[in-house]
């Protein structure tokens, strides 16, 4: 059994590879800043459930704090750090873009820095589809992603190319994956899953940016902590693409099916569409079969089902949730 440090712990995609982790009886030391850039009774929530393992023991540490991370690396000897924490949200980065690389480049290289000096030999890297802003589709990782188009995508970006200094120069073995709209229960509420749920279940217009014709290959959660997880695996320097893998679904069928489960029409209020936000994603997954054994299995329609019931099993609390208009 190994001994994992999890950043961002109490977010949506670290709570669900937490625990699976846990559930495969590995230790996991979560560490989380708990910060509100979204309401943090979703952190806690996570975080809750995530303390009924005893295998699990949580900080409330900002991976910009190198001091602070500096005493868990002396505490305990570490088999594999998976980086999730991380600042996200594309529009919100143009606001304040500061933040953005502080916590996702300069916090990361306080991670590999640690893992250099106290000899932790693997490293997972949370990344992002937005990387791949004006590459023809289906996305490969071995496109040239030079172009971030939003200081979010661009301090990924520079986290991938720091992780990949430290792999070449310390022989640290380095799985960067890259995510695809990720969406589930308990999620994120400035994603758009979570705020149409919420805005059609209370009758409120949606507000959608463009005609709703943008697609997303969107990825269920639980498949993409599996992914994860598999990419703890010793395998050099990667780049791995987790997502749908399928045609990308459009925001018009995804607000089609949301309404099919809640039994109830959306009222929609259209906006232009975002400079920094991409028409469409699309993950070539081929890499994620032949390197991890990966590929999603939980379909978009069983996802969303998922989520509402999720969704409704919690309205009493989540009525108060702000969800912003991200």
């Amino acid at each position: 059994m190994k001994t994992v440090l999890l950043t961002g712990a109490a977010g949506f995609i670290g709570w669900k590879t937490a625990e699976f982790l846990l559930k495969e009886g590995h230790k996991v030391i979560g560490v989380d800043n708990l910060n509100n850039y979204y309401d943090v009774r979703l952190k806690e929530y996570r975080k809750k459930d995530l303390e009924k393992f005893e295998n699990f023991k949580f900080y409330p540490v900002d991976i910009e704090n190198l001091q602070a991370l500096e005493i868990l690396f002396n505490d305990y000897k570490f088999d594999v750090v998976i980086n999730l924490a991380a600042r996200a949200g594309v529009r919100y980065s143009m606001i304040n873009p500061y933040v953005y690389m502080t916590t996702n480049a300069n916090g990361t290289l306080n991670l590999l820095d640690l893992m250099k000096k106290y000899g932790v030999k693997k490293f997972v890297l949370a990344s992002t589809s937005s990387l791949y802003a004006g590459q023809p589709m289906p996305f490969k990782e071995d496109l040239p992603v030079n172009t971030p188009i939003s200081p979010y995508a661009a301090s990924k970006k520079a986290a991938e190319v720091m992780a990949y200094t430290y792999h070449y120069l310390y022989g640290i073995d380095v799985s960067v994956v890259r995510y695809f709209t990720v969406y589930g229960p308990a999620g994120r509420p400035d994603m758009s899953i979570f705020r149409f749920i919420k805005w059609i279940d209370e009758g409120k217009p949606i507000i959608l940016y463009g005609d709703g014709s943008q697609s997303r290959d969107f990825t269920y959660v639980d498949d993409i902590a599996s992914g994860t997880i598999l990419a703890t695996k010793e395998l050099g320097y990667e780049i791995i693409n987790l997502g749908g893998g399928k045609n990308p679904i459009s925001l018009k069928r995804v607000i089609e099916t949301i309404e099919a489960y809640l039994g109830k029409k959306a009222v929609i209020d259209y906006r232009p569409f975002h400079k920094a936000d991409l028409k469409e994603t699309w993950a070539d997954i081929t890499k994620a079969k032949n390197l991890l054994g990966w590929e999603p299995k939980v379909s978009f329609e069983e996802g969303i089902k998922k989520t509402v019931d999720w969704y409704l099993e919690n309205r009493d609390w989540l009525k108060d949730v702000e969800v912003g208009n991200e």
